[in-house]
């Protein structure tokens, strides 16, 4: 999975999900959507389309509404920039259920693959640390990206990982698009809809 460059995004989501047991996934707008089906398509996948900026939020509602359950949100970087005030409330509530996974190609890759400011200068794992985030990493290679991978089922505190990957872009796996029967389907998930 690793190169000295950074990683294959999908790689990454398979590694994340391989012991998933009860973790439920929240994925971004475009690619994090895209890996996530690609990695096989689930019941406890909630796929965000056209919410930019809004997958850390939706997963810290869930983490709330569902202590009993880990909470993964897989988003961009260009996403997470911008929502980073959904950083500020992670923070300020510390839900114990809620891991969030930030693919990071320093690319806006939905307008064109312009760089995003994480090329440069500006560090989400120490905006997340600034927020009150405790448990906040930086993730370059397979090893540091298996050892958070192994913390997300304890629900023993919020975690952030910016993971570092490839700029690059990977064939297209579309989850369902429609919304209704994505929330039908995922409150069946959580046992709060009838089959």
């Amino acid at each position: 999975m690793a190169s000295e460059a950074g990683r294959d995004r999908r790689a990454a989501m398979r590694l994340l999900l391989e012991n998933r047991g009860a973790l439920l996934l929240v994925t971004g707008l475009g690619a994090t959507s895209w890996d996530a089906a690609a990695t096989g398509d689930d019941e406890r996948n909630f796929y965000l389309w056209g919410a930019m900026g809004g997958a850390a939020m939706v997963g810290l509602g869930l983490a709330l509404a569902r202590p009993e359950r880990p909470v993964l949100v897989a988003t961009g970087d260009g996403e997470m920039l911008m929502g980073l005030s959904a950083l500020a409330t992670i923070g300020a509530l510390a839900p114990k259920n809620l891991a969030i996974a930030v693919f990071d190609n320093a690319r806006y890759g939905e307008t064109g693959m312009q760089a995003s400011h994480t090329e440069e200068k500006t560090s989400l794992a120490a905006v997340a640390c600034a927020c009150g985030i405790e448990k906040a990493f930086d993730i370059a290679d397979e090893k540091a990206l298996r050892d958070f991978a192994r913390l997300l089922p304890r629900r023993e505190g919020t975690l952030f990982a910016c993971v570092k990957i490839l700029a690059q872009e990977a064939p297209r796996v579309l989850p369902p698009r429609d919304g209704g029967f994505l929330r039908f389907r995922f409150r069946r998930a959580l046992g709060v809809e009838s089959r």
